[in-house]
């Protein structure tokens, strides 16, 4: 039969001092002692069960052993932190690839262990730019840094006259193993981190790390067509590795400053254009910007505020497109202000002039629907 968990006989949570111990087992004790339950073999079980695990969890080595390995690291017909689980070597090999996943190293019973380089971070540098260049592309230069051998130790990281020492912790391996019940388990070396050496004497330029952090300027060429939010990738420009990793990359982030005319979507690109009252009627030709330069359209009579025009072909060829997008000019019809008298007076005439309903034919319909509304 499984054992219980200590702290769950005992009836204690894990963060539980030494006087909550006490008391909870002396509690028990006194409940199941067999000289109060005599020929009662229930209550002996439990009173032998409650002192085992009084005197496991009141010892510090033997709780640390418990709560870092179960009751497997307390048992003394089981491999403990200290023993070496020779009998289960097979066992181990078995499945040494699973738990070298899981912690980080290789199970015990193996020759070699994990490599302990690891590639360096990525960096991220912003970049804004303008419409016009996210269109067409652009080439600039920015400054990010970088990290490059000391040149007073030469990378070594100690100070000149002497030299890095092999780890005294894992001599010179950079991983020690560590005793997990039945598994030993691979690790990287808490004391040089993986690198397997430690350094007396660092250099005084570097603080040791063997490197210096300095700026350098890089060529970014930005691609016609890129949008918002989309990165560039510089391959080997980030962080350095650790213990002779490869280095991160660099990835430029773009962002489009607000344009004063044009708004994106996609690969379409929309403006306004405010026409007066009086070419908004009689119709005409409108300019009408472009990335490409001016463009022209001709405008119907009675052209109402809001109608879109489509100019095919007028937008960015994004990244992934095979043809440009296109351009749509929404009119805009504006109002006169700051009218003299006499315009007020013209405008008023007008006014008189188009009451006859199929002069406003919005007007007229927008009437009949408020009438059926409150009918």
């Amino acid at each position: 039969m499984a054992k219980r968990d200590f702290y769950e006989v005992l009836g204690v949570a894990k963060n539980a001092s030494e006087d909550d111990l006490k008391k909870a087992y002396r509690k028990l004790a006194m409940k199941h002692h067999p000289d109060r339950n005599p020929d009662n073999k229930q209550a002996e079980e439990k009173f032998k069960e409650a002192k085992e695990a009084y005197e496991i969890l009141s010892d510090p080595k033997k709780r640390e052993a418990y709560d870092r390995f179960g009751h497997a690291g307390v048992d003394p017909n089981a491999a403990g932190p200290g023993g070496g689980g020779q009998g289960f070597g097979g066992f181990a090999d078995v499945f040494g690839d699973i738990f070298g996943d899981i912690f980080g190293g290789q199970a015990g019973g193996r020759g070699g262990g994990r490599s302990n380089v690891y590639r360096g971070a990525d960096l991220r540098y912003s970049m804004e730019i303008s419409l016009e260049q996210a269109a067409g592309g652009h080439a600039t230069e920015i400054r990010v840094p970088s990290w490059e051998s000391c040149e007073v130790c030469h990378g070594s990281g100690a100070k000149p006259g002497t030299k890095p020492k092999a780890c005294h912790t894992c001599g010179g391996q950079g991983s020690v193993r560590v005793q997990q019940g039945f598994f030993s388990i691979q690790q990287t070396c808490p004391t040089c981190h993986g690198s397997g050496k430690v350094i007396p004497d660092p250099c005084t330029a570097c603080d040791g790390v063997g490197r210096t952090k300095k700026t350098k300027t890089l060529e970014v060429k930005i691609p016609a067509g890129i949008d918002e939010g989309m990165r560039i990738r510089s391959s080997g420009n980030g962080e350095p590795g650790l213990n002779g990793g490869p280095p991160g990359d660099l990835y430029v982030e773009i962002r489009i400053k607000e344009h004063p005319v044009f708004q994106r979507d996609g690969d379409d690109l929309h403006c306004e254009i405010p026409i007066s009252m009086i070419t908004a009627a009689l119709g005409g030709k409108v300019e009408v910007p472009t990335l490409q330069g001016r463009a022209e359209i001709d405008l119907p009579e009675g052209t109402q505020s809001g109608k879109t025009f489509r100019l095919r072909g007028k937008g960015i060829k994004g990244l992934r497109s095979s043809y440009p997008g296109d351009l749509y000019a929404h009119v805009v019809v504006e109002t006169p202000v700051r009218l003299t008298d006499k315009q007020k007076k013209l405008l008023r005439d007008l006014e008189a002039s188009l009451e006859d309903p199929k002069h406003s034919p919005q007007t007229k319909g927008w009437m009949d629907r408020v009438k059926d509304f409150f009918q």
